[in-house]
């Protein structure tokens, strides 16, 4: 497959095991194709956690890590422990590479999380819930895998916007106030395809 294409598919996905194959095949080239449209998010998601986080040490779960893009954010930022999970091992491959990473382990499509005894002080979804990536479902999984006090990074990126049900679920959690709004901002997310997304931080209550 044409790498050009890759990027083009990827707001199309529409089945955990579909996601995996794309990604699988598209591990190789995904740095350098994200690269040169001037991927944004994980610098912007860094950022807006550490302006937050008051421990840098304490351990971050990187969801959706892939190639470890957000890995490489994140410890540019000073976090220390990052563990990441995808479901691609073509792009936990090449996240290992990249040396930013404690833990990387490899979660099955349609499989539940079970978060709550990870000890992560801090989640990042970086690019990961949405169109194209896991159902809005996910969501809930990572609110109830933090600790009371604990922050959640994430993005929605303008496809999925276009869409009320994203920003819905996040206002849920914030209107209950079972989490409170700390950082929301839009911005580009892959300029070079004039793709935008909102990053989000809220702490859980």
């Amino acid at each position: 497959m044409d790498k050009e294409k890759f990027l083009d598919k990827a707001y199309g996905l529409d089945s955990a095991h579909q996601t995996r194959a794309h990604y699988d095949d598209w591990s190789a080239s995904y740095d350098d194709e994200i690269g040169r449209n001037g991927y944004a998010t994980p610098a912007r998601i860094a950022a807006a956690l550490a302006h937050v986080c008051d421990d840098l040490a304490a351990p971050v779960l990187d969801f959706g890590c892939g190639t470890g893009l957000s890995g490489v954010a994140l410890s540019q930022r000073g976090f220390l422990t990052i563990d990441g999970i995808d479901l691609s091992q073509d792009m936990i491959t090449q996240a290992g590479d990249k040396a930013c990473y404690r833990d990387l382990h490899l979660i099955e499509p349609d499989a539940p999380l079970n978060l709550e005894a990870s000890g992560h002080k801090s989640i990042v979804a970086c690019g990961a819930i949405g169109a194209g990536a896991a159902p809005l479902s996910v969501f809930d999984s990572l609110m109830q895998g933090l600790p009371r006090g604990g922050f959640f990074a994430l993005s929605f990126n303008d496809h999925s916007l276009e869409d009320p049900i994203y920003e819905a679920k996040l206002d849920s959690y914030v209107q209950t106030k079972t989490a409170r709004l700390l950082h929301r901002e839009h911005g580009d997310h892959l300029p070079g395809i004039n793709l935008g997304c909102v990053v989000y931080v809220i702490e859980k209550t």
